[in-house]
């Protein structure tokens, strides 16, 4: 090839390099074909991610749903995973259950089925995953431990396959089986036969949802578990499998990756593992957690999402660079393309993939991302250099022929700010199939047959602001579009919006905390029962509610300002929490445990009757009104300085909500 032809190849790329310094790297068919790709998703759940994005008006919502799903528009997502609800905090917050008891089945709780629906409007080839991550406290029949009684729990999971079908004509592909603790073949088995049974014989089983072994070893010595399990997915694998797992010959899938800040730092993480979960792994599937980062920031893993949108009050969400780095994949191949035999990484550091429809066309994607900024969260990060580097490759067997391939490409521009995703390039004219590309560190590359690939944009979306000071919500809604009041975060337990015909006067539509019992959970729910609203840098503020104890004598409501803690730390959380008890008393605590008490004695409160509590803290002092008559004040509060306001139970219990305010200061 001549060296004017070379340098014509360069400049279209916006370099001009020296080809006789490259690497050689061939793409190629001749000897047969790798795995088949599954697709890169992204997971609503474990636990209430998705919690802030159903309160968003429109076109925010819908802006965001583009972004994650519309094809050839942002990430364009083939996966879409969801928290089989639980009842139970499972890292963010609490997601409902569609059996809250066993004799109660209800298909409308949540936002996981209108999520997946809108997934599936956008993308109808979009892959719909459940996994449970928590059990209502029922199926443990008194053990926080959910297999004991397979049956049971199998029934459970396959009755939410069967009502997403049944009320949302939504094909469940895929259900997950995980715990914490240890691995239960019986249960896969009995899952297996359960499903079945129920004309279920489509959707396959994900095991163990959580490592690689000891399943892979189970699946190797097991021939029936094996015709049970169709996928082994591992969590947050730092992009390397086991042997024995390759043994197997089952579809490798990272279920659950990513769970890094995302900032360009996490885009590098994400850009790093879509590509060598493969090279290293085997790994078919790449799931991120979470899918988009609608919690409140303050609790765990605050923006571990693929994009932030967080703020439904005043309709901002940022589209950061994940998605973008997902689309370098998402945008320019399919589940059912295969994987060439010819991926690998680059000698200067850095990794490149290749895939095939089978039809001719060709999808490459190349990343060199260096070691300090591509660290994702877990697992620890061995060291590995990456620097700049010519790069040579060439087309052979079915792909010799092909004469131009699009381009696209990121720049992360670490050291300048001023990164650039997903931007599209001159066309690539190649010549005797070949094309040599000049790496610099921290890049992204596409260069694919397929033409139809965009970077799409809506106008800017509203600023970002603070959490409205003044806040009220008297839930009065006959039919609610979801079953949880806006902005309000379950830590623990449920509450949902309840229609009260007993009570003729001014309190018919409530808010109820409906759960009875503990769940069977893996995380750290607390005793009582909470959930959060707000802003967690208030620190002068009032709080009022109407509350409604339904257990007589053993009963007990309360209200809160500066809560400190939400997620898993739950149980330790802190704050100014005002009881009111149905046996008559009151108490005010510094925790939500009630071991540090501020205040206490008697308030006449009883069961089955409404009571306004107010809850006013302001600087180091609080005060409390019972039925706007003072009960409590000058309660000195140290600590904490901030925090979220709060409503909640003494424990497990049936009460009620009404007319919740906050004024801050």
């Amino acid at each position: 090839m001549a060296r004017g032809a070379w340098a014509a190849v360069f400049l279209l790329l916006g370099s001009v390099v020296d080809p006789c310094s490259s690497q050689t790297y061939a793409l190629n068919d001749k000897a047969g074909l790798g795995r088949v790709f599954d697709g890169i998703g992204g997971l609503s759940g474990g636990g209430a991610t998705s919690r802030l994005l159903v309160n968003y008006a429109e076109p925010y919502r819908s802006q965001i749903l583009d972004y994650l799903f519309k094809p050839n528009f942002g990430a364009s997502l083939h996966i879409l995973k969801v928290e089989i609800g639980g009842d139970s905090q499972t890292t963010d917050g609490t997601e409902p259950s569609h059996m809250h008891y066993e004799s109660d089945e209800n298909y409308f709780r949540g936002y996981e089925w209108w999520l997946m629906k809108e997934a599936k409007r956008r993308n109808p080839n979009v892959t719909l995953i459940g996994l449970p991550w928590a059990f209502p406290g029922w199926v443990g029949h008194g053990k926080n431990w959910p297999y004991d009684f397979p049956d049971i729990t199998a029934a459970y999971v396959v009755n939410w396959i069967l009502g997403a079908k049944q009320y949302h004509d939504l094909d469940i592909q895929y259900v997950g089986i995980w715990n914490e603790r240890n691995f239960d073949s019986k249960y896969i088995k009995l899952l297996r036969y359960t499903l079945d049974k129920n004309g279920l014989e489509g959707v396959r089983i994900i095991a163990s949802d959580n490592l690689w072994e000891p399943i892979t070893l189970y699946l190797l010595l097991d021939p029936e578990l094996g015709r049970a399990v169709d996928v082994i997915g591992a969590h947050y694998p730092g992009t390397t499998t086991v042997k024995e797992a390759v043994k197997t010959q089952k579809k490798l899938w990272s279920s659950e990756d990513y769970s890094t800040f995302n900032d360009e730092v996490g885009g590098g993480c994400w850009a790093r593992i879509l590509n060598q979960n493969y090279v290293n792994g085997n790994m078919t599937a790449t799931i991120s957690w979470n899918l988009v980062a609608s919690y409140y920031e303050d609790l765990p893993f605050g923006r571990d999402g693929l994009m932030t949108a967080e703020e439904p009050w005043s309709g901002n969400y940022v589209v950061e660079s994940p998605i973008w780095i997902t689309a370098h994949t998402t945008q320019f191949t399919q589940p059912g393309w295969t994987y060439l035999q010819t991926v690998g990484h680059l000698a200067q550091g850095g990794s490149y993939v290749a895939l095939t429809d089978g039809t001719g066309n060709l999808t490459v994607v190349i990343e060199t991302m260096t070691h300090d900024h591509s660290v994702c969260i877990r697992p620890p990060l061995p060291p590995f250099n990456v620097t700049s580097q010519n790069a040579t490759f060439q087309l052979q067997g079915s792909f010799a022929s092909i004469k131009e391939l699009q381009v696209w490409r990121s720049q992360f521009n670490f050291k300048t700010k001023k990164p650039s995703f997903f931007e599209k390039l001159t066309p690539l004219k190649l010549v005797d199939g070949s094309f040599t590309l000049n790496l610099a560190e921290d890049e992204v590359y596409t260069l694919t047959t397929i033409t139809t690939g965009q970077k799409g944009s809506y106008p800017d979306p509203p600023p970002s602001a603070r959490f409205p000071k003044v806040y009220k919500d008297n839930f009065d809604i006959r039919n609610p579009p979801f079953s949880e009041a806006p902005d309000f975060a379950d830590q623990t337990g449920v509450f949902e919006y309840y229609i009260n015909l007993t009570d003729p006067g001014p309190h018919v539509f409530t808010l109820r905390q409906v759960l009875t019992e503990r769940p069977v959970t893996w995380a750290a729910d607390a005793d009582q029962t909470i959930s959060v609203i707000g802003d967690y840098q208030w620190h002068d503020l009032t709080v009022t509610c109407d509350v409604f104890m339904e257990s007589v004598k053993t009963g007990g409501v309360f209200i809160a300002a500066r809560v400190d803690k939400g997620g898993q730390s739950i149980r330790s959380a802190n704050g100014v929490f005002f009881w009111v008890f149905a046996d008559g008393t009151y108490k005010v605590t510094n925790d939500l445990a009630g071991q540090t008490v501020l205040a206490e004695g008697q308030s006449g409160t009883r069961a089955y009757g409404w009571h306004t509590l107010s809850l006013t803290v302001k600087g180091q002092y609080a005060l409390g009104q019972l039925n706007g008559y003072p009960l409590w004040k000058n309660a000195v509060v140290l600590t904490p300085k901030n925090g979220w306001a709060a409503i909640g139970t003494r424990s497990f219990e049936l009460a009620q909500f009404d007319n919740f305010a906050v004024v801050a200061g």
